[in-house]
């Protein structure tokens, strides 16, 4: 069985642990831009993944732009209530807003204290 040279994975630097949490505000206070920051965050989320080597953080990114879509999913999925009334409409997209917002708060903290999402 070969080890694994820890040394060879580059160290994460401040500047990485910042721009996690500027992608989890991104993505928290998105509902304020109607969704534009959370597109914005979602492609630097791909960008990063894309060469993040350290298994933390391609986990966090990971875990964002899955929040992202199943959001869109269901908020796609419960459009049509709007339709047959508002209040219905109105309290699914309520509800999944506020499944967003915990997703997000819940990701941040947990990447806060070095653990996967």
């Amino acid at each position: 069985m070969a080890e694994t040279d820890y040394a060879a994975f580059a160290a994460k630097t401040p500047g990485d642990r910042t721009v996690m949490h500027v992608l989890y505000g991104l993505h928290t206070v998105a509902w304020l831009s109607g969704g534009t920051l959370a597109v914005i965050a979602l492609i630097v989320n791909y960008i990063r993944r894309a060469d993040e080597q350290d298994p933390l953080y391609a986990s966090h990114h990971s875990y964002m732009i899955a929040t992202f879509w199943w959001t869109v999913l269901w908020l796609v999925v419960t459009g049509p209530l709007w339709f047959l009334l508002v209040l219905p409409g109105a309290a699914a997209y309520t509800i999944i807003g506020l499944w967003y917002l915990y997703r997000c708060l819940r990701g941040w903290l947990r990447f806060a204290d070095d653990r996967a999402p």
